[in-house]
């Protein structure tokens, strides 16, 4: 009886990918049942539950896992050469229920409709609207350095721990709120990763872990990079699964908090999406809008630049290509070059809004 239950599990991967596969093509139908519906209920939940813990539980569930999976593998070595029938019925079993609750938890947000669509904003834009959008948040991004540090020559420091960072990240979305009534965030989860390091080797500050709905953030990554990170988590959580989208949504909610290092981060976060177009588009253009850059921003970029030169190691790049073809196979055709695209949101939206 339990091996014909297995059965049936591992063979119910192939309707479920169907299944997923059809709802695809229904992005309406997944934005009004599912994104606005039961998924905000399933979500609010877990952060209930989850949320006030000091730690990541999902990240304990994922080590665990792991020292589950070694255990397994090395007690089922004999079994593997003599039953391997019943290996391959229990693995795929196994992969059939994670199949089933990435999905059902926060993997459908994935076929939402596109944030632009639900903004009114055009999917397109003109080099033209790029450069008035870049010097708009160059204006921006040099009065907010110059009101911090009354040097523009001064890297920012910003002088709030990264505990305190993550208690400041939702009020961001708390002023945002007020605009778009759909970003409401409350309770919080959002917690420093305990897989930190081996996060940073392979190059990502943060997650959000699709199980137990905890946002995770590196906790080595430089100060400079936590707001951001800490809003574009808080981004995901709400049902923002394509990167383009949970970059923007977390850029905006940056500029909107009322800390003023949370104002900087966001405003020069958007300005680099920006400036690495324009560099795409046109490199001399590119290098006249760098001369009217603070030289205390370019001194933030760059401790970003060091930080990830200094944690590079032979197996990120192929971390990166693993994730990017998670992205594609998730709807998001660019891979992990879909995070460029945040700057047709950002360029659409500030031109639309005049601020």
């Amino acid at each position: 009886m339990l091996k014909n239950k297995k059965t049936i599990l591992a063979l119910s991967l192939i309707p479920q990918y169907f299944l997923i596969k059809l709802l695809a093509n229904f992005p309406e139908f997944i934005e009004q049942y599912y994104s606005n519906g039961f998924y905000q209920f399933i979500s609010k939940i877990f952060r209930y539950i989850l949320g006030w813990m000091p730690f990541s539980f999902g990240d304990l569930i994922y080590a665990f896992g792991i020292i589950y999976i070694i255990r397994w593998f090395y007690k089922n070595q004999r079994r593997l050469r003599k039953d391997t029938k019943n290996w391959i019925r229990d693995v795929l079993a196994t992969t059939a229920l994670l199949y089933f609750a990435f999905h059902i938890l926060w993997g459908l947000n994935y076929y939402r409709l596109p944030l632009h669509k639900n903004l009114n904003l055009n999917a397109d834009y003109t080099t033209e609207q790029l450069v008035a959008v870049t010097e708009k948040l160059i204006q921006k991004s040099n009065e907010v350095h110059l009101e911090i540090t009354q040097n523009d020559t001064l890297r920012v420091d910003i002088p709030i721990t990264k505990s305190d960072i993550l208690k400041l990240a939702p009020i961001g979305y708390k002023n945002l709120n007020r605009v778009f009534p759909h970003l409401e965030y409350h309770p919080k989860s959002i917690k420093k990763s305990l897989f930190s390091y081996p996060l940073t080797y392979m190059g990502f500050s943060g997650y959000l872990n699709p199980l137990t709905n905890e946002a995770q953030v590196d906790r080595l990554i430089p100060a400079y990079k936590f707001p951001t990170t800490a809003s574009h988590e808080i981004a995901h959580q709400l049902g923002y699964a394509a990167e383009n989208e949970a970059n923007f949504i977390g850029c905006l909610a940056a500029i909107n908090h009322d800390n003023i290092y949370f104002r900087y981060t966001g405003y020069t976060f958007g300005l680099r999406y920006c400036l690495n177009e324009i560099y795409n588009r046109d490199e001399c253009l590119f290098e006249d809008m760098v001369a009217d850059i603070n030289t205390g921003i370019l001194k933030n970029y760059e401790e970003v630049r060091l930080f990830w030169e200094a944690h590079q190691n032979p197996a990120e790049p192929y971390f990166k290509i693993f994730y990017s073809n998670f992205l594609k196979a998730n709807k998001q055709s660019k891979g992990m070059e879909s995070y460029s695209y945040v700057v047709a949101l950002l360029t659409n939206y500030f031109d639309k809004t005049k601020t």
